[in-house]
């Protein structure tokens, strides 16, 4: 390209100029009319006024990467083109009631200007996707922005996803929660005093949302931030069989899941046909095989159907905070209950109309940014410092390390 615009005759020249700088200015206008958006909030009232007032993030513009702005791009460029804050863990290995075992890793923030006193400084838990583990980029991001801030923070590492050995059959699915009960119950006996918050991304977005469903006013939690999870699991099987989507994205994720299998055979072996799991193509398939039968599902369209988590929303009692991208392929817009959304009081959503599936780069440098941590970090602080102002809204003061006295109390 360079040579032929070499060789062009000097009269030619500011034919090319003028049509490069109108290109540009037409591309910029682009940009600002259609890239460029304020993302949608979807809440009640009470809950809309409160992110209004003390999270002004949630007003603001969101940039995405003019380079990078579609959401297919916006996905893969997490895995290549975000940097990876230095985080020191200490890991600990928890026992599970069945046999299982999973690793904690702990960010104790000893010199939190913020929070001096151990026992009373918050604990933020994070609950990484299906891929990933406490050493992902979004997490590290996330636990760095949350050490800044005065947190303490925890990752549940998935098991066998840590460099665990697995010892049951069961590895992980969005419908058992029983991982995340027995990480919280730890937490809840070791650090009493600390209010504790959760953040789950993708998978484990949907982890946390069946947990507060579940859990209601007796989750324990002061409040909970979930970033790309997938509302109606039918949908986002759908979605990634797409053939493009099949290719770019599901194509990966199916080899992850496949060496997770591989690499822990002998334990799953005990209960169903490795070779057979392996053979999986698809998501459907692999669920099929292994994920519906060895969490007691009878069928892969009942395990489908319980996974997805949107008609359990209305059942949570805890101050949330959703985020999610228009063009996520794991979560089609169409499948997010909208309308459900604006009328319940204690979950607030918040839709940018660009960002992929845990992308949000913003900028034209996005490795500078990371616009999930910051929101996080406003929630979260939000609810610390001015929680007085839900208690209204969630309708019981006990929700948050009240309600985990009296179950403390219950248990002794």
């Amino acid at each position: 390209m360079l040579a032929v615009l070499l060789l062009l005759p000097g009269g030619t020249w500011p034919w090319v100029w003028a049509l490069t700088l109108g290109a540009g200015i037409a591309w910029l206008g682009y940009y600002w009319m259609h890239i460029a958006k304020r993302p949608l909030l979807v809440a009640a009232p009470p809950l809309r006024a409160f992110l209004e007032q003390h999270c002004p993030i949630v007003c603001e513009t969101f940039y995405p990467t003019p380079w990078c702005f579609e959401g297919r791009l916006q996905t893969l460029l997490r895995y290549f083109g975000q940097t990876r804050p230095r985080v020191s863990y200490r890991s600990e290995l928890l026992r599970t009631a069945d046999g299982g075992q999973l690793v904690l890793d702990w960010a104790d923030n000893a010199g939190s200007q913020q929070y001096p006193d151990p026992g009373t400084r918050p604990t933020l838990l994070l609950l990484p996707g299906t891929m990933d583990n406490s050493e992902a980029s979004y997490i590290l991001h996330m636990v760095h922005a949350a050490l800044q801030a005065g947190y303490r923070c925890a990752v549940l590492n998935y098991r066998g996803c840590k460099g665990d050995e697995l010892l049951t059959p069961k590895a992980f699915s969005p419908t058992s929660t029983e991982d995340l009960e027995t990480t919280i119950a730890h937490l809840w006996v070791q650090l009493p005093q600390a209010p504790l918050l959760a953040v789950g991304v993708s998978l484990g977005g949907m982890l946390v949302l069946h947990y507060l469903a579940r859990t209601g006013y007796a989750a324990g939690l002061e409040a909970a931030v979930v970033f790309s999870a997938p509302w109606d699991y039918e949908e986002t099987l759908r979605s990634l069989e797409q053939p493009i989507n099949a290719v770019v994205i599901h194509g990966p994720f199916m080899v992850f899941l496949r060496q997770l299998v591989h690499r822990h055979r002998q334990a799953i072996a005990a209960m169903l046909d490795v070779d057979h799991i392996l053979k999986a193509r698809t998501l459907r398939e692999f669920d099929e095989r292994y994920t519906a039968p060895v969490f007691g599902y009878e069928s892969c369209k009942e395990y489908v159907q319980a996974a997805s988590p949107a008609h359990s929303l209305p059942a949570i009692r805890v101050p949330l905070l959703c985020l999610t991208a228009a063009d996520d392929l794991f979560s089609p817009l169409h499948a997010i209950p909208m309308e459900m959304l604006r009328h319940l009081p204690h979950t607030a959503l918040l839709v940018t109309a660009r960002g992929g599936h845990i992308g949000f780069q913003e900028g034209l440098l996005p490795w500078r940014h990371n616009y999930p941590a910051r929101l996080c970090i406003q929630f979260t602080t939000a609810v610390l410092e001015q929680g007085t102002e839900l208690h209204g809204l969630v309708g019981n003061p006990g929700t948050g390390t009240g309600a985990r006295a009296e179950q403390l109390e219950a248990t002794e």
